[in-house]
């Protein structure tokens, strides 16, 4: 072999040598690269599992055993069966808060416009029974946006009422919504079979015309439970309501006109009442709240259901 040779041979495999040395540290600095990416997403999803976990218990980590503070219970939303405002759900939290030696006194935040007079009655009868066994230990109501119909009615049961002037308040009364449509499928050319047992099973089916019995009969069941929803509130407000012709009728009002028919006592939110009459600053949620992973993907958008979505997708 030449000295030619051996020196093109030569160059070829240091050429090589060090195409080999740069992919090798390409390479690792790759893999760096990506570890250090997936530290600090590890990190950041610590971190804001911990504030989660820390802000379930409350606004900051208070050991409610020890430290004097104020209940917070949220009525927020429709008040129905399968949502967080259930009667369920806000027994729960009162008893909860009812147990703890270090609360001062409970707060009903409210922000709802109604819903099942079943489950705000449940409610209401808890408030006044847990009142029965204690009638020192202060329930409030704060309604901030909106305390209408059902939501009012749980107001009512609490000692004292406190809102925004702006707040809508009221809607003492019940609805009752269904439509008709046998006009529009006659015109198309459709026929309604429903076979029922029973002589009322079909009553006000949309599609076929409104029996003037059944209605009345529909209009008989709202006026009881409109009794039963007035007589709720009286027995909670007492002589602070300003019976007028207007007052249950159903209609709502601002908070500055509910303040003149005695349907809130004052305006103020939960801190005020925290801070100047229950002199317990600290509030402390006690309302059942979304879990740690739901909370987290509604903070980034995502919704995550692995039984429906995921899991199928990976077997």
């Amino acid at each position: 072999m030449s000295v030619e040779q051996k020196d093109e041979n030569w160059e070829k495999q240091t050429i090589q040598k060090l195409l080999f040395a740069v992919t090798t540290e390409q390479r690792r600095k790759r893999r760096w690269g990506i570890f250090f990416k997936l530290l600090i997403v590890a990190y950041i999803l610590g971190v804001t599992l911990f504030w989660l976990s820390v802000d379930r218990l409350g606004f900051s980590v208070p050991n409610m055993e020890t430290l004097q503070h104020t209940a917070v219970i949220d009525v927020e939303g429709g008040i129905y069966a399968n949502e967080n405002a259930s009667a369920d759900n806000i027994i729960a939290a009162l008893r909860s808060a009812f147990k703890t030696a270090s609360c001062k006194g409970i707060i009903l935040r409210i922000n709802s416009p109604g819903g099942s007079p079943v489950q705000a009655r449940q409610v209401f009868n808890e408030i006044k029974r847990l009142k029965a066994e204690d009638p020192d230990f202060p329930i409030y109501a704060a309604i901030e946006d909106i305390g209408t119909s059902a939501a009012y009615l749980i107001a009512s049961a609490a000692d004292q009422i406190y809102a925004d002037e702006t707040s809508l308040v009221g809607s003492i009364g019940v609805a009752f919504s269904s439509f008709g449509a046998a006009e529009a499928i006659n015109k198309i050319g459709v026929e309604r079979r429903l076979y029922t047992s029973g002589e009322h099973k079909g009553m006000l089916d949309p599609f076929l015309p409104a029996d003037s019995k059944d209605v009345a009969f529909i209009q008989n069941s709202l006026a009881e439970v409109h009794e039963l929803f007035i007589d709720n509130v009286k027995a909670g407000r007492g002589n602070k309501l300003k019976v007028n012709s207007d007052l249950f009728s159903g209609r709502f009002w601002t908070g500055s006109k509910s303040k003149e028919y005695g349907l809130i006592d004052k305006f103020g939110d939960k801190n005020l009442i925290a801070r100047e009459v229950f002199h317990a600053s600290k509030l402390v949620t006690y309302s059942e709240t979304d879990s740690m992973l739901d909370r987290l993907s509604k903070k980034f958008g995502v919704k995550v259901n692995f039984a429906n979505e995921l899991l199928p997708q990976l077997r």
